[in-house]
């Protein structure tokens, strides 16, 4: 009677983690969670969270090396997050600058519509020069320092990827054991 015969399955006890990533890295967390030992059970879109995309995964709960892979898996999230950072980071200087220089055009662009309107029409011209470079202007700024600093983060974003390799061939190798 308390023998298990070979129809009979076995009690696997489960744990669960649901993960909301940006859809770009969607393909890093399914090719990565896996080496700790999760195994994907499907993707849901979530409400109000344009971009995105919620990971379900599942893993045995008595797991052999849980908290090595646990440890293993907290510096791969770490990995993630930074590369997620850098690359947010290539936008930011290069926006804030793109927006001060089209806002300040449009400061002179409103000086020069207050000086048509009070008929002080060569203040009026020389208000609207520097009105429509800065409207103009900050699509090259833009571009330019956005390539620039895209240059500068790429081998930094590159060895993020080649840790979170090294952490995934780890994990791997401690499931294999």
């Amino acid at each position: 009677m308390g023998e298990i015969t070979k129809n009979e399955k076995q009690f696997v006890g489960y744990e669960y983690k649901d993960i909301t990533v940006k859809r770009i890295m969607e393909p890093v967390f399914t090719d990565g969670y896996p080496n700790f030992g999760w195994v994907l059970e499907g993707t849901s879109t979530p409400v109000g969270s344009v971009g995105s995309v919620t990971l379900k995964f599942k893993r045995d709960r008595k797991i052999r090396n849980k908290v090595e892979l646990t440890r293993l898996q907290r510096q791969f999230e770490s990995c993630t997050t930074e590369i997620q950072t850098l690359e947010r980071s290539k936008t930011i200087t290069a926006s804030v600058l793109g927006y001060v220089l089209g806002v300040s055009g449009t400061a002179f662009m409103a000086g020069s519509v207050f000086a048509n309107i009070n008929d002080l029409f060569v203040l009026s011209i020389v208000l609207a020069i520097p009105g429509f470079i800065g409207w103009i202007i900050p699509y090259f700024c833009y571009s330019r320092i956005r390539q620039t600093k895209t240059e500068q983060l790429i081998p930094m974003i590159d060895r993020k990827y080649d840790e979170i390799y090294e952490v995934c061939e780890k994990g791997n190798g401690l499931l294999a054991k």
